[in-house]
């Protein structure tokens, strides 16, 4: 379906979207793209990041984008290495928690927490990771009743192929042949507090119609990167990126934890390489937030920011929005 499309702060660079309700106006946290000069590979080393911005709005079709500032870098974080990736931001009892993946000082993806007492920062970082917290592309839902869960993970430069049941492995990376299970994302209660995992992460296992795991050679329907949780009718729907096959999916589950069986496409590839999203319903509407690489002329580490609407239908699937519409 093509859809109106806005690009939201077309004086910049910013991509990867996390976008939260907060006190009736729509947060927008998303990355910061940076002309670094370092080529272009498969780790991502090209993407490097080092700080990030708050955006917020009444209107995200056609309403004023404000800018509320700089709010984290690198510099503020004790145990930085580099690249300060996407990040989420989650509210409990008037505290902001803002989490975000940044390699250490031994180039080793971790998730850390920074907190705020305002939803447009600035966020005071912890002084270290999460306990136990590896790879990249958090992403919280509040499930309500003090329960928040963390979704994480990505292939390739984000490292998740390095792990087996939470345990980094001593061979380094191994990824399942294409007839395997492919590697899922991670889900992981949070503790009270907000700071800590309060469980051991488990697999978001995501099912094929024959209620079988995908496997690893099914780029076209497998979990890469990019994990967003958002419920609509009382139903769980894990979205995420397809990685090397450009495409945004999603899995529909009856908890937090799933399984979650595969569903369709949400949208197809855009321009540039990545694709990253997130999906919020604001007065009465649903919308898809992600980025493309148009106004940089095609160069996928200098990615810009869009949102159009969202539909679903009278099934409660997500009807596919094309990407170079």
């Amino acid at each position: 379906m093509k859809k109106e499309k806005r690009y939201l702060v077309p004086e910049d660079y910013m991509a990867d979207p996390a976008v939260h309700v907060f006190n009736d106006r729509l947060y927008i946290y998303p990355s910061h793209d940076w002309e670094s000069g370092i080529p272009e590979n498969d780790n991502g080393d090209h993407f490097n990041m080092k700080d990030y911005h708050v955006f917020s709005t009444d209107d995200p079709m056609h309403g004023e984008i404000t800018d509320h500032g700089l709010v984290l870098t690198t510099e503020d974080i004790p145990w930085a290495g580099r690249q300060l990736w996407d990040c989420d931001v989650a509210e409990k009892d008037g505290k902001y928690y803002m989490y975000f993946p940044l390699k250490d000082q031994n180039d080793i993806f971790r998730i850390g927490v920074a907190i705020s007492d305002r939803p447009e920062g600035p966020f005071i970082p912890q002084p270290d990771p999460m306990r136990g917290s590896y790879s990249i592309d958090p992403a919280v839902l509040n499930d309500g009743d003090d329960n928040y869960y963390m979704y994480f993970g990505g292939l390739w430069g984000g490292q998740l192929q390095r792990y087996r049941d939470n345990k980094a492995l001593e061979s380094g990376a191994t990824f399942p042949a294409d007839n395997e299970p492919s590697i899922p994302a991670r889900v992981a209660k949070l503790s009270a507090d907000m700071l800590q995992f309060a469980e051991e992460p488990k697999a978001v296992v995501i099912l094929d119609e024959n209620g079988q795991p995908l496997t690893a050679g099914d780029n076209d329907r497998r979990f890469f990167e990019a994990s967003w949780m958002h419920k609509y009718n009382g139903k769980y729907y894990f979205s995420y990126s397809t990685g090397d096959t450009h495409r945004l999916c999603y899995a529909i589950g009856d908890n937090p934890y799933g399984p979650f069986t595969y569903q369709g496409v949400i949208l197809t590839p855009v321009v540039g390489w990545t694709t990253h999203h997130a999906i919020t319903e604001y007065k009465g509407k649903w919308y898809l937030f992600h980025h493309d690489s148009v106004p940089s002329g095609g160069r996928t580490w200098l990615r810009s920011l869009k949102v159009c609407e969202l539909e679903y239908d009278a099934d409660g699937r997500i009807i596919t929005i094309e990407g170079l519409d």
